[in-house]
């Protein structure tokens, strides 16, 4: 009996992401997070039903950003573990000329984003052409993948200039902790992804985590902690506001009185 609810459960969800998604398709509606409903975190060492390039020249540009299909662009920053797209839909009117893949592992989370990219396409869609042009969030899109497998597979040597990890999940046992999204084997993956001079954004609200990322980076020899305070010297302070107020979770900490603990990484050119 109990299989039986949960499955009806799963079958009415996954009716309501395609009635959502349909309305979207169809009217450039925006997308209701409560059609989406998922588990706040997933396993990342499952064995999910996962679509991924076999190398990043087979990355389908044309598929995720139609709008630059034919401009040789791939995408620069990555937001890991995106949630609901938020730091994505900050950034696109920013770096209007700069493509950003958002990576999912949870399937109606990622539908959610896709849907939501869709439907700001769709209202801001340029009045005198119905092709898709640069910017009005064109130059972003998400992908459901699995960052801790198959990074590789979607970006080339030193593609990257940003890499975000906003919120992530803290695993707090600590026999869960391998699979925290920040460790020493990872972060060989992401210092071959990020390009010399190339930062690394992290920002969590539980200090435990806060610490062990930084102690891990810190040790890794090809990057250097960089303050704030030069990063907003360098031009970097829209980019910090929308790492700390975009997210969803950003906002529930805000909501909470909760702290924030922000730490960013420069890629160093060794």
């Amino acid at each position: 009996m109990a299989g039986s609810r949960r499955k009806r459960k799963r079958d009415n969800q996954e009716m309501d992401v395609q009635v959502a998604s349909q309305s979207v398709n169809e009217r450039g509606l925006m997308p209701q997070k409560r059609h989406y409903r998922q588990r706040a975190h997933a396993n990342p060492f499952s064995d999910h039903s996962l679509e991924y390039p076999c190398s990043p020249q087979d990355f389908d540009v044309r598929a995720h950003f139609p709008a630059y299909q034919n401009t040789g662009k791939r995408p620069e920053f990555a937001d890991i573990g995106c949630g609901f797209g938020g730091l994505l839909i900050a950034l696109a009117p920013l770096f209007p000329d700069t493509l950003m893949l958002g990576m999912e592992i949870r399937v109606q989370v990622t539908q959610y984003v896709q849907d939501r990219i869709s439907a700001l396409r769709h209202q801001n869609a340029a009045e005198a052409s119905q092709d898709p042009s640069p910017g009005n969030y064109n130059n972003v899109s998400v992908v459901r993948g699995n960052a801790m497998k198959f990074l590789p597979n979607f970006f080339a040597k030193h593609q990257l200039s940003k890499i975000f990890f906003l919120f992530p999940d803290p695993h707090f046992k600590a026999r869960k902790h391998k699979a925290r999204i920040i460790s020493p084997t990872l972060l060989a993956e992401y210092a071959y992804v990020l390009r010399p001079g190339g930062i690394i954004y992290t920002i969590t609200d539980v200090k435990d985590l806060h610490d062990w990322m930084v102690k891990h980076l810190e040790d890794f020899p090809l990057f250097e902690r960089v303050e704030e305070d030069i990063l907003i010297a360098e031009g970097h302070e829209k980019v910090l506001e929308a790492v700390k107020t975009s997210t969803e979770e950003g906002k529930k900490v805000e909501r909470n009185g909760g702290s924030k603990y922000l730490a960013c990484f420069r890629r160093l050119d060794l």
